[in-house]
This record gives C-alpha cells, structure tokens and sequence, in this order.
C-alpha cells in the first residue's frame, strides 16, 4: 500500500471508495425534491433497520405492549443506500440526514420532529411516562448508560465495522485500533453486567433499548460478517445473560423486524409497519 501524504487543505475530487462511497459527500442538505408519506397514526417514524432504527421500533413497540394506544406508528423505510435521507421532505425533519427522524403529530397544530435516536427514545419515553425512573439518582444512571451507548457505539460501527467490513482495502492499523476499543467497550457492559441485571439497575429500561441493538447483534453475530468469532465476543458471558434476557422479549423480536427486507432468512421482516397486524 503507498503511504498517504495529507494535503495542507483536504478537497473532495474524487468517491471515497468502500459500500457508501455513493452516498458519501462533505455537504448536508437536500438533493432532490420529496415529499415523505404519511400514515393515520399520531407517530410517523421514517427509519432503516439498521441499530439505530431498531432501537426506536423497540421502544414504540414495548410502550404498545403496555397499553399505550397513543404510540400507534407507521414506520416508512427511507433506503439510506439509494439517497432517500437526502430528499426535501426528510431533510426538512433531520437535516443532519440520518435515520431515524420522528414526526409526532398528537397535536395537529403544532406537529413535533424528533432527530437523533437517543433524542427520540428520550422523547417518547417522557411522553408516555415509561422505561425512565422518575427517581433522580436511578434516571441519572439510566441517563448515563443512554449517552454511553450514544458515545461509544460509532466506534463499534463507524470504527471497527467500517474498517472489518465496508473499507476498500484491509488496513491493520484501523482494524486493531477499533477492534481494541470495541473489546474494551465490550468490557466495560461484561463488569458492568456482571452486578446489574439491566443496565440501569433491576429494571428492564431506556438504556437497554439502546444498547442492545448495537452490542446484542454483534455478539450474536447478526452484524459485521465474523466479527463475533474475530473479537472473541464469546468471553463476555454476563454480556450474553442480558442479551438473551432481552431478545427474549416479544416486543423486542417484534421490533426488530420493522423496517427490513425480507429475504431467506428472515421471511418475517416488514419493509413498513402501519398496523399491529403487520407484525402478527
């Protein structure tokens, strides 16, 4: 491989290379004009089946489950890989232009966006009074493991997942500098797991919404092709008590299959999800 010698100052004169070098580009905004569908429920998700599309499904269908009729959706799948998150329409309800953007139109007068999913999923949970302890000691640890997974998860994709899988060529450095932190992360849930039932305490809640999605399928080798076996993920074992706990719940698997193709595997999976029907 030839040595990369930096300019004094970076230009964009040619694709990036690698899965997403189509998409890929060093301006926001709008590329197209489109409008987004909308559904008959309150909550509009425009969202991917991707970690951080499924942390909000599962959210949404958790708060169904316990009876919260106001937390009807329609989820529309916006196809990252084909442009979608830069039409007009999604850019007008995220413009940093990534999924998943929520549009809450409880009050007709005065509809809600919601971008970024940790803002999402703290959103919804005030909202309906669910999955986040009113105590201030117990909802600043929720809070805590919430921003943890937040801050340390684009490492796990954007680091180790890109460089393991979606980079153009093999670079050994990148790959052992994120799988090293990935481990460490990893670690860090293992101790941490290892006293705690959940992540915030006795309590199933936010924080494991939102972590599960990103550690649960990695370690259980649904992300990342290898990945698993290649960091040794095996070792964490409280890691995988909680995992299991939670892929055991219904309105986790249900979750889990908004918003995603179905191919031979997975017949189940829905692109949409506009009813409870859907899903049954």
């Amino acid at each position: 491989m030839t040595e990369y010698t930096p300019p004094a100052v970076w230009t964009w004169n040619k694709p990036s290379g690698g899965k997403f070098a189509s998409i890929n580009r060093p301006i926001a905004g709008a590329t197209h004009d489109r409008d987004l569908p909308v559904g008959d429920h309150p909550l509009q998700l425009y969202s991917l089946g991707t970690p951080n599309g499924v942390k909000v499904t599962i959210l949404l269908e958790e708060l169904l489950a316990l009876g919260h009729a106001g937390a009807e959706y329609d989820a529309w799948r916006i196809d990252i890989g084909e442009g979608d998150q830069f039409g007009s329409g999604f850019v007008a309800l995220n413009p940093n232009s990534k999924i998943p953007a929520l549009l809450d139109r409880t009050n007709p007068g005065a509809p809600q966006r919601v971008f970024e999913s940790g803002a999402i999923l703290l959103y919804l949970a005030e909202k309906f009074g669910a999955f986040l302890p009113t105590d201030p000691a117990a909802r600043t640890e929720a809070l805590s493991w919430l921003f943890w997974q937040m801050g340390s998860a684009p490492f796990l994709g954007g680091g180790f997942g890109h460089f393991y899988v979606y980079a153009p060529v093999k670079i050994e450095y990148a790959i052992d500098r994120y799988a090293m932190e990935a481990k460490r992360q990893y670690d860090v849930l293992d101790r941490h797991l290892a006293d705690h039932r959940f992540m915030a305490g006795d309590d199933y809640g936010l924080a494991d919404i939102a972590i599960f999605p990103w550690y649960g399928a990695v370690a259980l080798g649904q992300a990342y092709d290898g990945a698993a076996k290649f960091l040794g993920l095996a070792e964490y074992k409280h890691v995988h008590r909680w995992i299991d706990q939670i892929a055991q719940r219904p309105a986790v698997q249900r979750g889990r299959r908004v918003n995603r193709t179905p191919d031979e595997t997975n017949l189940d999976f829905v692109p949409e999800r506009h009813s409870a029907a859907d899903l049954d």
